[in-house]
């Protein structure tokens, strides 16, 4: 039985534009990482300014986040979707007009500002679209295309424009158009939680009692802290590997440009199709099995990643399922089971408080980090930060509780789907 007030076409519409926006989103934050070579040639930048670059872009994201999640219910969720998508395109064509270090860390800390208002939005519009059986796959299908075309089509795209435009300045400013057409649709498309029959009656039975959430309130729920905990870990693996693998794979490895942009790919189809598949499972057979199950798998891929020598297919495949798994888990922490651990009231607070945290220390601090063990050390050390998230994000994930609605047995037939365990 369907669910009464959802509107397949509003559902459809939604996880088709929200999905390309948060595909711009991970184009425009990481188109960066296979430029660097290019520009640290022009600006005089090493690995250490690179990981600072990309952790002053994750800190703000993360802090950003944290703030905007919750205020988009004031401001409404279709005039931050679209002021952000507008602001990140231009401080994209912004980074193209960088000429040192302290330019580009400006620039990438108002992109994470932007950005990090951006994506807790949509994750909580795409919720609020769905129906409870189809949850799972939309969230993660929204946001598969951030990896899609950050880390596997960014690559490509980078270095073969390399080959067409003057120079890695112009890479930056193509990024400005496709980000405009899209805010249009996205104007035109959206509507506020308040004209959706379906989340509007979950939000009077949440409050039904008198009572008005509070963004302090999210941490009352057990699974809230703990996906917090584990995508910290979750996250210090994927942004640490985004960053670090295309200089890892020429300097350390010895790969020329065009082969390294296709090992580097890797990570983004593999998180493509972890983000698809992995939330997709989780509806049938539970969100916690699957996340561990990813987990060890991924685990199990990089520390044959980190053994394996210059050989360009095994690198791409192993890169390739390393990102599936952990990409696929960031998919479930940071949405569905977020979402589905509060009441429907506390939708966007909660997406924005687990991935806000979670951008905080693993898109901001882990990046600083590897830059430090890569300029000291050497690159290579950089892939054991990465191993040691993985695991931090398995130690978080084998203690949350089960939210599924196939699995619990709490689908509200005229909600968004999850009655949410009691605080603990």
């Amino acid at each position: 039985m369907r669910p009464t007030g959802y509107s397949v076409g509003y559902e459809r519409s939604t996880v088709l534009l929200l999905s390309l926006g948060f595909g711009l989103v991970g184009l425009d934050r990481w188109i960066i990482s296979p430029l660097f070579p290019s520009m640290m040639k022009d600006l005089g930048l090493d690995y250490q300014d690179l990981g600072n670059i990309i952790g002053a872009l994750g800190l703000a994201w993360g802090c950003a986040a944290l703030l905007i999640g919750g205020l988009s219910d004031r401001l409404g969720r279709r005039n931050v979707l679209v002021g952000s998508i507008v602001l990140f395109s231009l401080c994209s064509l912004l980074t193209g007009f960088a000429g040192g270090l302290a330019s580009l860390i400006l620039i990438r800390i108002v992109m994470g500002v932007t950005e990090g208002a951006f994506s807790p939005t949509a994750v909580a519009a795409t919720a609020e679209a769905s129906r409870p059986e189809r949850r799972g796959l939309n969230m993660g299908t929204q946001q598969s295309t951030f990896a899609l075309f950050g880390i596997g089509l960014g690559p490509i795209i980078a270095t073969q424009l390399l080959r067409v435009v003057p120079s890695w300045h112009w890479v930056f400013g193509i990024m400005l158009v496709p980000g405009l057409v899209l805010a249009f649709f996205i104007f035109r498309t959206i509507r506020e939680p308040h004209q959706l029959p379906a989340f509007e009656s979950a939000v009077n039975a949440d409050t039904a009692d008198g009572e008005r959430v509070r963004w302090l309130d999210v941490f009352r729920y057990r699974n809230i802290r703990l996906a917090i905990l584990a995508l910290c870990g979750a996250m210090t693996c994927i942004f640490v590997l985004s960053a670090m693998v295309p200089s890892y794979l020429t300097d350390y490895q010895g790969i020329g440009t065009s082969a390294m942009g296709v090992i580097a790919s890797g990570i983004g189809f593999g998180a493509f199709a972890g983000q698809l598949a992995i939330p997709g499972l989780s509806d049938r057979f539970g969100r916690k099995p699957v996340v561990i199950a990813a987990l060890l798998m991924a685990m199990g891929m990089l520390v044959g990643f980190i053994f394996q020598g210059p050989v360009v297919p095994l690198l791409f495949l192993l890169l390739f399922f390393v990102a599936f798994g952990a990409n696929g888990c960031l998919a479930m922490l940071a949405g569905t089971m977020a979402v589905e651990s509060v009441p429907a009231g506390l939708m966007a607070v909660a997406a924005g408080t687990v991935m806000g945290v979670g951008e905080i220390f693993g898109g901001g601090v882990a990046p600083s980090v590897a830059g430090f063990l890569a300029n000291n050390y050497g690159i290579e050390y950089t892939l054991y930060l990465a191993l040691g998230g993985l695991l931090l994000c398995l130690g978080g994930a084998s203690f949350i509780e089960e939210t599924a609605p196939k699995k619990t047995g709490l689908v509200d037939e005229k909600g968004p789907g999850v009655t949410p365990a009691p605080a603990q």
